[in-house]
Formats: C-alpha cells, structure tokens, sequence
C-alpha cells in the first residue's frame, strides 16, 4: 500500500480512482467492508483502490474542548488498513483551514483533478465539506456533471446480543465498559493497546512472587480497570498473560497502572515496545487484606486466563 501523507505529495491522479473516506477510527469490520467494495469496484474497471483519512482527528481540532479518546492510535489505523490490500492511502493533515473547504470545491478540486476519482463508496450517513454542507445526496446530485459513480454501502449489522449497527462510538462504549469479548465481534480482532516497558515498583516480582511489565501506553483508550485475560506481542512473537488495569488499591498508591504478567516468560523487556490484546475480562480491581491474599488470588487469576487463552 502506498501511503501519502499531504495532498501535494500527489504528482498526478491515480488511474480510475475508486476513493473511500473516513476518519475510520477502530478500521472495524464496517470500515473494512468499505475497503473491500472499494477494492472490489476498482478491480472490476482496472482501477486505483484508494482510502483517504485524516490526521488528527477532525473532532481534536473542530470541537477543541471535546475529548474522544482514539480507539487506534494513528500507526496502528495505517497497519489495519494496509491489511485489507488497498492500493493507496492519502493521509491528509487536518486544519482549521481544511475544515473551511466547501463540498464542491473538495469535490471538484480533490477528488476529481489530484485523485481522479471515477468511483466514490460511502456510508449513507457520510457528510463533508466546510459546516458538513455535503452528503450522499450532494455527491449523487455532482455525480452526472463531474463523471464519477456514488455507491452508499449498507450498514453491517452487528449480532443479536450487541443491538444496532457497527460504530466506533459503539466500540469506545464497550471497550470503557470492559466488555472486551463484546468489541472482538465488532473489530474482527482484539482490541489492542501499544506501549513501552518501563521501571515500575518492583513489587511483582519481589513482593508477589508474579513479575509484571509496567506499560507506559501510547494509546489514549484504556479497558474498564480490572483484570484480563490477554496475549501479548513482543519481537515477532505473542505470549499469553494477565493484565491489571486500576489503582492497585492493595497498596493505596492510587496511582493509574497497566501491568502485565506473561505467562511462562523470563526476558528482560524494559524499554521495550509491546501490544497487549485483550481477549475476556477476568473481575473487577479489588483491595486485599495484604499481600499474602492478593499473591493467592493472581494465582487463580493466572489459572482462569490459561483455561481462557487455551480455548
């Protein structure tokens, strides 16, 4: 996948571009349907697949005061999305500046001059331009002047337990919640958070008798605080663990912890990148008498998270 992070680096348009766009925040399996038409529709008019999204989020610099937590961190939504084999990724920075373009001339000047775009999918609730003046309607109603085709993609539905369609507002929830198995069927994948290994308190190892590795996270969406089963990638390899998100009440330190325990693991990672994939969670962060109760209880947590992982 090519990936473009400004849209001056494009020289000239891309053959028969078929375009999606998106902020595409989580790349969950709606997003990725979208890419697969995508992909599917340039194939079919020997065409460009192209995806175009924006760095930062719009909402970080329209609504400066609204925190949305990302559910993948801008490295990670590139990874995912060059996993669905499309052809190219435009990654346009994000400005109050840009955010002033009106829909036609994004139309018109983007899409159709610099991309040359002859195919456009969307969700029927896509909307664009300078006060989100465009939407699937305006684009349709463009489409017979500018010479390019609207396809609006239907919502993928979610299961019968999660009610409604498939939204990274959704995931956020569910992943806030704790609801870690929920997120699974709605990303395709487990919900990951990345980081690096730094010097925590040495009680795991020292104290407890259970080494962790403290996460020091990229991420800015956390899981519900509390206990998880999860897998851990490290070097090229994954290695099965049991997190502890909270406050480590035990100790009234309250201060917020991401550690770790890899099963069957004695390497030295400090200061080094890890992803942790959150695969079911265990119980809620609780305070023990001391540490004599607390070690006894990550053992039975170490033994719920091996019977979980070796499902």
């Amino acid at each position: 996948m090519k990936i473009i992070n400004s849209i001056e680096s494009i020289k000239k348009p891309f053959k028969n571009a078929v375009v999606t766009i998106g902020n595409f925040d989580g790349v969950h399996i709606g997003h990725q349907a979208l890419f697969h038409a995508v992909i599917e529709k340039a194939d079919s008019i020997n065409g460009t697949s192209v995806g175009i999204t924006f760095n930062p989020h719009p909402v970080k610099v329209l609504k400066k005061n609204r925190h949305i937590p990302l559910i993948t961190i801008h490295e990670q939504k590139i990874e995912l999305i060059e996993k669905t084999g499309l052809d190219v990724l435009i990654c346009i920075p994000f400005t109050p500046e840009f955010a002033k373009l009106p829909a036609l001339e994004f139309i018109k000047d983007l899409l159709i001059k610099k991309i040359g775009m002859k195919a456009i999918v969307v969700g029927n609730d896509y909307v664009f331009g300078k006060n989100r003046e465009g939407n699937t309607e305006f684009l349709k109603a463009c489409s017979k002047e500018y010479g390019y085709e609207v396809i609006v993609a239907d919502w993928i539905s979610i299961t019968n337990t999660i009610p409604g369609r498939i939204s990274s507002t959704k995931i956020r929830k569910l992943v806030a919640e704790g609801r870690v198995a929920k997120t699974q069927q709605l990303l395709g994948r487990y919900y990951q958070i990345r980081g690096t290994v730094e010097k925590g308190r040495n009680r795991g190892g020292k104290l407890l008798g259970f080494p962790t590795a403290n996460l020091l996270m990229q991420d800015e969406l956390a899981p519900k605080k509390g206990v998880y089963a999860v897998t851990v990638e490290y070097n090229g390899l994954k290695y099965k663990g049991v997190a502890n998100i909270g406050y480590s009440p035990t100790f009234d330190d309250n201060i917020f912890t991401i550690e770790v325990h890899l099963l069957d693991f004695n390497k030295d990672i400090y200061g080094k990148n890890i992803r942790i994939n959150f695969v079911k969670r265990i119980r809620d962060e609780l305070k023990f008498s001391g540490i004599a109760e607390l070690s006894e209880q990550i053992k039975k947590d170490i033994d719920k998270a091996r019977s979980i992982l070796s499902l």
